[in-house]
């Protein structure tokens, strides 16, 4: 098999183990519950949550005891969300946006979602940007990591090209940007913050930063001269500012308790607020 196929089949995996992982807490049930009904050994059901590949024979039995039906909901359900037959939208990533631009806008502030942006031959999307003046902020909002390694780069490669790309369109002079504040938002859910205390120095090579920049951009004061990278973590239903501490720096996660068990529940929070 190419290595290639071999990724592929990798990311199906973990997409698969985390929307059953997502069902099975959403119903309050333990891997052994699920593991019974399936007539599986639990061994079994905690690697297909871990993204191992497994049979499909294996995935089908696990997810009919779920109540699933694999040949249409064994997905992600961002992609699920994302696909353009559905007429839907990542309705958890929207919430953090608009969560985020709430909060941003000022008198004289330009906030853009979802903002294109071309340097050279490296062409992207910026989920939410902000400026006012010289000043630059970039969010790059992750409610999961089905792949750490795409993520960081798709993060790398905006801190590498953003900035230098919208300071051409923006007519900025050769000093370029006076800040530029790079954020990764990530959703404040157990799913992530595993991620996060598991490849903790990864993420402290991306985002080694605290993030005093971001609460000045809340806050309407000036940003310090310079270029950060920080990570927070968010509640999409709690405002900026707010005694729940929806901005927190990554030194923290290890004593953060989540508010959502993963992608589904905060789905479904979000939709029981509407």
């Amino acid at each position: 098999m190419s290595p290639g196929a071999l990724s592929g089949l990798t990311r199906m995996a973990v997409e698969a183990g985390q929307r059953l992982r997502d069902e099975r807490q959403r119903r309050r049930w333990t891997q052994q519950v699920v593991a019974d009904r399936a007539g599986l050994a639990p061994s079994v059901v905690h690697d297909a949550e871990a993204g191992s590949i497994l049979s499909l024979q294996s995935y089908a039995r696990i997810a009919v005891a779920l109540g699933l039906r694999p040949s249409l909901t064994l997905r992600d359900e961002r992609a699920r969300a994302a696909d353009p037959r559905n007429g839907s939208e990542d309705f958890v990533h929207a919430a953090m946006g608009e969560l985020e631009t709430r909060a941003l806008a000022r008198p004289g502030r330009t906030v853009a979602i979802d903002e294109p942006y071309q340097h050279y031959q490296f062409a992207g999307r910026a989920d939410l940007l902000a400026w006012e003046g010289r000043d630059l902020l970039h969010v790059e909002n992750r409610t999961r990591f089905p792949n750490l390694q795409d993520a960081a780069g798709s993060y790398n490669a905006k801190r590498q090209y953003l900035a230098r790309a919208l300071a051409d369109r923006a007519g900025i002079g050769p000093g370029g940007w006076r800040s530029v504040t790079h954020v990764m938002a990530c959703l404040w859910s157990a799913e992530v913050l595993h991620v996060l205390r598991l490849r903790r120095a990864t993420f402290e090579a991306l985002c080694p930063d605290p993030p005093d920049q971001l609460a000045a951009w809340v806050a309407g004061a000036v940003p310090q001269r310079g270029v950060t990278s920080s990570l927070v973590a968010l509640d999409p239903l709690v405002p900026f500012g707010s005694r729940r501490r929806t901005i927190t720096s990554l030194a923290d996660v290890t004593h953060l308790d989540p508010r959502y068990r993963g992608y589904a529940e905060a789905a479904e929070a979000l939709r029981r607020a509407r």
